[in-house]
């Protein structure tokens, strides 16, 4: 596992083009400012990139990279067309699945089941209905949490970009796959939920 991975803070802003079809990010560490992941989806067809400007948009599928400013990859995030239950997968730099996401049905807020590789459920991702604020619990300890920041006036109003903060806590160990799952969560948040 990238070592980038290991720590507990990072800021996720989204790229803020007025016409974007493609969900591009940069990861930060908020107390340097540096980037220590770039998550890209380059692999876009031109349906796809159609139907991102339609009432659709959560339905496309994807297929986000999270790599090292370097170009390592560190993660993929993807997911077909969602037919009845959107499900994502989660691929470590080897393209091996480590696990992924079950969007829960009904939800006030919107939540999703973590799953491991073996599709046993590892946590809940869970959102409140009144706000950007998400956490992932098992039952009652939360294991970390993604909130929005005010990304500014213009940005908010004329674009659809965010910024997020995602904090892990220290009861996730250093090296544990769920991190793994954790940082990609954060990607299937905006995409499946919140555009």
């Amino acid at each position: 596992m990238h070592p980038a991975l290991n720590a507990n803070l990072f800021l996720v802003k989204e790229h803020d083009d007025i016409f974007k079809a493609a969900n591009n990010y940069d990861i930060h560490d908020p107390e340097t400012g540096a980037i220590v992941m770039e998550c890209r989806e380059d692999k876009l067809g031109f349906i796809t990139k159609m139907l991102r400007f339609t009432d659709y948009r959560t339905l496309t599928p994807f297929d986000i990279e999270i790599r090292s400013p370097e170009g390592e990859q560190i993660l993929r995030v993807t997911r077909g067309i969602p037919i009845f239950v959107s499900k994502v997968k989660v691929l470590d730099e080897n393209d091996q699945e480590i696990g992924g996401f079950k969007l829960k049905f009904f939800s006030i807020g919107g939540a999703f089941t973590v799953l491991d590789a073996n599709d046993e459920p590892l946590c809940q991702l869970k959102g409140k209905w009144t706000g950007w604020d998400f956490s992932f619990m098992f039952g009652d300890q939360q294991l970390a949490r993604v909130t929005k920041k005010w990304a500014g006036l213009w940005k908010e109003l004329f674009t659809t970009a965010d910024n997020y903060v995602l904090q892990i806590n220290d009861s996730v160990p250093e090296d544990s796959p769920l991190r793994q799952l954790i940082v990609g969560a954060v990607m299937c948040i905006d995409m499946v939920l919140k555009e």
